[in-house]
């Protein structure tokens, strides 16, 4: 009887991309699609996720007809994707090939610098001491076209000026740390296309 063959993903030397970008520009989807990009090319790829629990945590708060403060929210927020990032740190440190992270701390620096927060030092300080990312990409998108979006999956809301405010904190963030920008707008194709050309390693 003929023996079955059994395709396995090559393993290749490690990397880990970051995807960050404001509610709605498509960070969850892309990440996604970049992995699934990544395993039909038979390349070794995990997707992790960072999450502050921030979604959960205003559903709680509007069940229960209560508010929360932003200093209160941050502090939740910040343990939740404290605990997410260094978790997803130590599985790419032993995965064997291109690790997907779906946001990072820089998302919660700019939460603090939209709500008008300190920034800190033990976060700023994290950032520089834990493993650098070996591309991030920033997905960028109006601030009108992102809350479409989020109007559209209906699971929760923003205002235009918050977005607006986010999305300039992290074009900020971009230009001072060298992230790839990457235009968000158009149909999930065409933006993994693009993110695809952004973490392509030199000379590929």
């Amino acid at each position: 009887m003929p023996t079955e063959t059994r395709h396995r993903p090559r393993l290749h030397a490690r990397r880990t991309v970051v995807v960050l970008g404001i509610d709605g520009a498509g960070k969850t989807t892309t990440a996604a699609a970049l992995v699934t990009a990544e395993q039909a090319a038979g390349r070794a790829a995990q997707l992790v996720r960072n999450p502050a629990g921030r979604r959960w945590l205003s559903r709680v708060a509007a069940r229960c007809g209560i508010g929360v403060a932003s200093r209160w929210a941050d502090r939740f927020e910040s343990t939740v994707r404290l605990i997410n990032v260094l978790t997803a740190q130590l599985r790419a440190a032993v995965f064997p090939g291109t690790t997907v992270m779906d946001r990072h701390l820089p998302c919660q620096q700019v939460l603090r610098a939209v709500r008008g927060l300190p920034r800190g030092r033990f976060l700023p300080w994290l950032v520089q001491v834990l493993p650098r990312a070996d591309t991030v990409v920033l997905l960028d998108l109006p601030a009108a076209a992102a809350q479409a979006r989020i109007s559209a999956r209906g699971e929760d809301s923003e205002s235009t000026a918050y977005l607006r405010a986010a999305r300039e904190a992290y074009l900020r963030m971009a230009r001072s740390s060298g992230w790839r920008v990457v235009d968000a707008s158009g149909s999930r194709s065409e933006v993994l296309d693009r993110v695809l050309a952004a973490v392509a390693p030199p000379g590929k």
